[in-house]
């Protein structure tokens, strides 16, 4: 999500892009694909500390989803019911677990084919709640050049309709020999008529830092890092990533994040309870776990800052996080790099782009990586 503030420059919860209906449902050989253009570590069964982590590769998990994909249609077509997944309970057991928008939800099963049902009261899935802290670091804040990423930013011109927006500069990759920034699509390229600016997103055109939700929505008070390389995953991929070419001496080389430092250059998969970590502009560095594998999420697009729907995307195989209040991840956290929380160059695992006050989606990092054809900046 990226954030946005009124014309009097307050900041508010809306943001570019939201979601319009969250439904984790295995989707298929499509969901399955993983494929990073960096080495990529695929663990089949491991311990975290006390609890059990298992991938989508375990027969357990494989067996789960068979069933989730079965009876999801059905279990859906109560509204009280917002989502399906595959996961843990907390004796370690492999379920379904079935998402619900309030307490005491009449008919639902105690097991599916035999296998255990965990249901979970998250509410509807709406927009994030009120911004977290960010450990007496700021992400909002204008630096030095060159720039630690995991900080405020956008593209230049993200303002329309009496506000303007903003969201991460995640990370930094590497194609053909050249660094670029990673972010979202809805960060740095979703404005995709003339409407209240009067412009478009375009190739060349200047990302900044921090972004205009945090200079009183004046570009020439921040500082330009980047230019725009407008590749369109959305809405034709399965990504929401867009790129920007480092403009020389403005980011660090090494793709230092802020309260993270540098990364490692291969990436994971993830897999059922793994811990991982995010830098963000809006909740700064937080910490949470995978709680779904495989989820297939629907996403309405805004055509501009504020402006109507541009076009509403299904997408397949997303990592599902722990998002309780929105302490993990809030609007204007869009574009972050989510990683594995261990304390020296940590793998990255995934890019987060979208979510709810319980529940935040992250695409698979190989399969953005594979869309640009890009590896990570790192050690």
């Amino acid at each position: 999500m990226r954030t946005k503030p009124s014309l009097l420059f307050k900041l508010t919860a809306v943001f570019a892009v939201f979601i319009a209906a969250l439904v984790l449902t295995l989707s298929g050989c499509e969901g399955n694909r993983d494929e990073p253009v960096s080495p990529v570590s695929s663990t089949l069964a491991v311990t975290s500390g006390d609890q059990i982590a298992l991938s989508k590769s375990d027969s357990r998990i494989i067996a789960a989803m068979r069933v989730q994909e079965k009876h999801t249609a059905r279990l859906m077509a109560s509204r009280d019911v917002v989502g399906t997944a595959v996961g843990l309970d907390e004796a370690g057991d492999v379920v379904v677990k079935i998402y619900t928008a309030r307490e005491g939800v009449a008919g639902l099963p105690a097991t599916l084919d035999g296998m255990k049902v965990d249901v979970e009261v998250t509410g509807i899935i709406h927009a994030m709640g009120k911004p977290g802290g960010g450990g007496g670091v700021s992400h909002k804040a204008k630096q030095t050049p060159p720039i630690q990423l995991g900080t405020s930013g956008g593209w230049a011109y993200d303002l329309a309709n009496g506000y303007c927006c903003g969201g991460t500069l995640g990370s930094l990759v590497v194609i053909k020999g050249k660094q670029y920034i990673l972010s979202n699509y809805h960060v740095f390229e979703s404005d995709i008529v003339p409407g209240g600016n009067n412009r478009v997103a375009g190739d060349g055109d200047y990302v900044i830092q921090p972004g205009l939700i945090d200079v009183s929505c004046n570009a020439t008070t921040a500082q330009n890092v980047a230019t725009l390389v407008k590749s369109s995953s959305l809405p034709n991929s399965n990504v929401d990533a867009a790129i920007a070419q480092v403009i020389s001496g403005m980011v660090r080389t090494d793709g230092s994040i802020l309260e993270v430092g540098v990364l490692s250059a291969s990436t994971v998969a993830a897999f059922v309870n793994q811990a991982v970590k995010k830098s963000g502009r809006t909740t700064g560095l937080t910490r949470s776990k995978i709680t779904g594998l495989n989820g297939t999420v629907s996403v309405t697009y805004d055509n501009e800052c504020a402006g109507g729907t541009a076009f509403t995307k299904t997408f397949t195989g997303q990592i599902l996080v722990a998002n309780k209040a929105s302490k993990f991840l809030a609007g204007g956290d869009s574009g972050s790099l989510m990683i594995e929380d261990i304390t020296t160059n940590p793998r990255a695992v995934g890019l987060l782009f979208a979510g709810s006050s319980s529940i935040a989606v992250a695409n698979p990092i190989g399969q953005v990586l594979g869309f640009f054809g890009a590896a990570m900046v790192g050690n």
